[in-house]
């Protein structure tokens, strides 16, 4: 559905931290591995050019989990919480959320021109525009990190809002229910104690759209 694809790129392009699900060592030793979870930064390109649209995830050339991510499928989800839901019973306390679900197999972004944009994805998923403001990356800066894509075709969106859903014998008691929702808020910048420079527009737009 359209609706559903718009929801959930809307929460690709908002949270700021993806995890992804590896299966890690087994193999020679005979054992079956193990599971391994990751958080990391991303970025998402709706266009392409992967089918359904690109996720791209940041690691490092040396990290252990880089060939079983690409050796197997993976999982990536990302999550957003946005309420407390408290009922008149455990049983239906939940959370009002945005879930996203991604799972394929991982391709490493080779190409030098996907690469560098893919990078400047992620800093400016971090904050909008400041990919343009930085110095270039040196050589031994981009042979220590690795891009990894991951195609949104097979991408799934799960979402709860509203209060709690009671039981009817319930709502007729005292007890309180409602939910509580809740917000990403960010704080003044802090200038680092060597930064000479001024606050850039960048950053204090980012800051005050979190504020």
């Amino acid at each position: 559905m359209v609706a559903e694809r718009d929801r959930l790129f809307a929460l690709l392009e908002d949270a700021l931290v993806a995890h992804l699900g590896v299966t890690v060592g087994g193999g020679g030793d005979g054992g079956p591995g193990h599971p391994l979870v990751l958080p990391t930064a991303y970025a998402v390109r709706r266009d392409g050019p992967d089918a359904g649209g690109t996720l791209y995830l940041h690691g490092s050339t040396g990290a252990g989990w880089l060939r079983a991510a690409l050796a197997a499928d993976v999982c990536v989800t990302v999550t957003e919480v946005d309420g407390l839901v408290l009922a008149r019973s455990a049983f239906h306390h939940s959370m009002n959320y945005r879930s996203a679900v991604v799972i394929g197999r991982a391709r490493l972004v080779d190409d030098p021109a996907e690469r560098a944009d893919a990078l400047d994805r992620i800093v400016d998923h971090i904050v909008p525009g400041r990919s343009a403001t930085l110095r270039a990356s040196t050589r031994k800066e981009l042979a220590a990190t690795a891009v990894l894509a991951l195609s949104l075709h097979e991408a799934s969106l799960k979402e709860r809002a509203g209060g709690p859903i009671d039981d009817p014998e319930d709502v007729v008691g005292d007890v309180w229910a409602g939910h509580l929702p809740l917000r990403r808020v960010a704080d003044a910048p802090v200038r680092a104690a060597d930064s000479h420079a001024d606050l850039p527009v960048d950053v204090r737009a980012r800051a005050e759209a979190l504020a």
